[in-house]
């Protein structure tokens, strides 16, 4: 299976999981919901079914296409690892880029502060679990004559 593919696939598997987290999950650890289709939409005109679009759309299709051609042969150790630094990163721009932007400030200060941070780095963390791992290992370049060395082994 080609490695986008697997990225897609490892992205709608971790945006499902971040989403339930997020719906379910989280209430129960902050006492509140975090709806994350009401929050970007709010970056949109207001419209819930559009906010879930798009994070539908980063979450299956944009961020798993820039982490398995651009991040993941750059960060060490096995995918897993590489999928949970994705996540983390993805967490800083959330909280640090979008959530201000949205009038919640830095790390949700005025959305639930801390807890509300923290309940948003676990569902990113989850995410790049199964991004990393259903991804899987960056391709190694291969030159050439290593394909025909394999190519004749085999013969």
């Amino acid at each position: 299976m080609i490695k986008i593919t697997r990225a897609i696939i490892g992205g709608a598997v971790g945006t499902a999981l971040l989403t339930a987290m997020m719906y379910f999950v989280s209430p129960v650890m902050t006492g509140r919901a975090m709806d994350i289709a009401a929050m970007l939409g709010s970056l949109m005109g207001g419209s819930w079914a559009l906010g879930m679009t798009a994070h539908l759309a980063n979450g299956i299709v944009v961020f798993p296409l820039i982490y398995v051609l651009g991040v993941s042969q750059r960060l060490p150790g096995p995918p897993w690892l590489r999928g949970m630094v994705w996540g983390i990163v993805l967490w800083l721009l959330a909280q640090l880029v979008m959530l201000p932007s949205m009038g919640s400030g830095f790390f949700g200060a005025k959305a639930g502060g801390v807890p509300s941070a923290l309940s948003s780095l676990l569902g990113h963390l989850v995410y790049g679990l199964a991004l990393g791992v259903l991804a899987g290992a960056p391709e190694e370049a291969r030159s050439p004559t290593d394909r025909s060395v394999t190519t004749s082994a085999r013969a």
